[in-house]
């Protein structure tokens, strides 16, 4: 169907009342017609009949987006994704339910166009369970209601009042309301309209600089290396029990040392002792000649 994807697209060059206009020449269908188009295009995948059907419909989808006009995208876009609702809806009707494709066609319409504002609207990522999409497209609708499309805050009792309606935690009402009333700001908008200086200039930058991400690799490098050469002065044993003890992230126990080299778990306490007493010892010599700190 990518031909038909092509044929019911608003292009961004055509102008939209020509193409409201143009729409209107499909007729309107019955029906007995509906139904056997439908059953044409279900057994045959005929052409003209998905085409008759979705042209009938285009003057629905084009009424559907219409009432998402609020949301501040170009209606062109929102009929789009509308009619790729549609063509979607026409694959999975089923003629034989007895009810009219419009009925069926109009969630298809809606879901894609909400789908499109969601992705589209904001930069940051909304909306992501059913619940904060009912609140997305529901809550400017309830404030007006209720007279609170002026309030910045909403009241306690309003909050509490939206939340119940819509079955919805009360600090979610909360945070989706403070995300409508602000929209996007680039960070590099300048902060006066003389144009001196950009947002992006406040930022305060609290990952560590390059300077000092690369000194603490080079500190750990050196320290790796003054480990490396006091452990070649230890014995074999006592390099076995000072990595088993001080240098795993689960330390053997003294209990497994001793069994393992048949001597009390004081002794190899006071191997590991001795054994440390000497690395402090020879990493302090080596990091003077080198001239580092300890």
């Amino acid at each position: 169907m990518g031909s038909y994807d092509r044929d019911f697209r608003v292009s961004p060059e055509q102008n939209l009342s020509r193409y409201l206009q143009h729409i209107r020449r499909y007729p309107m269908l019955d029906a007995a017609e509906e139904t056997k188009l439908a059953r044409q295009f279900r057994d045959s995948a005929d052409p003209e009949a998905v085409r008759q059907i979705i042209g009938s419909h285009l003057r629905l989808v084009a009424k559907i987006a219409m009432g998402f006009r609020g949301y501040g995208l170009p209606v062109a876009d929102l009929i789009s994704e509308g009619n790729v609702g549609i063509m979607q809806a026409i694959r999975r009707f089923d003629p034989e339910r007895g009810f009219r494709f419009s009925t069926y066609a109009m969630w298809w319409i809606r879901a894609s166009i909400q789908e499109y504002i969601l992705h589209s609207w904001s930069l940051v990522k909304m909306g992501t369970t059913a619940a904060q999409k009912k609140l997305f497209f529901n809550l400017r609708k309830i404030k007006s209601q209720i007279d609170a499309m002026e309030e910045g805050d909403l009241l306690p009792e309003n909050i509490t009042h939206i939340a119940n309606r819509l079955q919805v935690a009360e600090v979610e009402v909360i945070a989706m309301n403070r995300r409508l009333s602000i929209p996007d700001q680039s960070l590099n908008a300048p902060m006066r309209d003389e144009g001196d200086g950009e947002w992006m200039d406040w930022l305060i930058e609290e990952s560590d600089n390059q300077e000092i991400v690369l000194g603490r690799s080079q500190e750990f490098s050196n320290r790796h290396d003054l480990l490396s050469v006091a452990l070649d002065h230890l014995t074999e044993r006592e390099r076995h029990i000072i990595s088993e003890r001080r240098l795993k992230d689960s330390p053997t126990t003294l209990q497994n040392l001793s069994v393992e080299y048949g001597i009390s778990r004081e002794r190899v306490r006071q191997i590991e002792v001795r054994a440390f007493e000497k690395l402090q010892k020879s990493v302090r010599n080596a990091s003077i000649q080198r001239q580092l700190p300890c």
